[in-house]
């Protein structure tokens, strides 16, 4: 899935980045994820994902909590997806778990998803207070774990610039350039959506995670660079 440089190579396809030791804080939110996913399809247990995930009721009814508890909220869509999705987040995750370490990772986490739906929220009520714009399902598209893998795929393209991410497995692009196809994938899900205030919340947390990998100066060159921010960071 992935090469460094200055000597390109494939992690060994035989582990897909999935040896080594496992994050206990990582295997819990996939934990969570998987739990809260699970939850949406039961009468009796759907109402607990639809109090925590994001929504408008965070603003109209001071539901300020889902600012911080929405993204370990697994977002609804096909099962085959979902696990596939966990899968991606694990791989990512798991590096810039290893990088930054308990602390940093989290802060990266909080900062990275609340700045987004401070945004997402600020616009939806802005656009809800002057009539100028029907959202159907707002912060539909940056729920659960599609919040999270913004935020680690950012962080693992900022810190490792020079390496090679293999998109679907095949086609090979910069690390860096994945942050600019995030957005792409977040504007193509707002063209099918219309969820303005999603969109800009997944921007945001682009940007933030690049920020916060990027804070103490220039940034480069695999694994060692995010432990090197750690240590600056402490």
């Amino acid at each position: 899935m992935v090469t460094r440089n200055p000597i390109p190579r494939r992690l060994d396809m035989g582990s897909f980045g999935l040896g080594g030791p496992a994050p206990r804080d990582l295997l819990a939110i996939l934990a969570v994820l998987f739990v809260t996913f699970s939850l949406r399809f039961f009468p009796a247990t759907a109402i607990v994902p639809a109090l925590l995930q994001l929504t408008p009721l965070a603003w109209r009814n001071g539901f300020l909590w889902q600012l911080a508890t929405y993204p370990f909220i697994g977002a609804a869509g096909s099962g085959l997806w979902f696990l596939l999705e966990l899968l991606f987040l694990y791989m990512f995750g798991k590096d810039v778990y290893f990088g930054l370490y308990r602390r940093h990772f989290w802060r990266l986490i909080l900062w990275s998803s609340i700045g987004a739906a401070l945004v997402a929220v600020a616009v939806h009520a802005l656009a809800a207070g002057t009539g100028a714009l029907e959202i159907p399902a707002p912060f539909a598209i940056m729920q659960g774990q599609w919040m999270l893998l913004v935020i680690f795929i950012a962080a693992f393209g900022t810190a490792h610039r020079d390496a090679t991410v293999y998109l679907f497995f095949i086609l090979p692009v910069p690390a860096h350039w994945m942050l600019w196809i995030e957005i792409l994938f977040a504007f193509m899900g707002f063209l099918f959506s219309h969820d303005l205030p999603g969109f800009l919340g997944l921007c945001t947390a682009v940007g933030l995670s690049y920020l916060y990998v990027r804070a103490n100066g220039s940034l480069r060159g695999g694994r060692r660079t995010l432990r090197e921010l750690r240590l600056r960071l402490e």
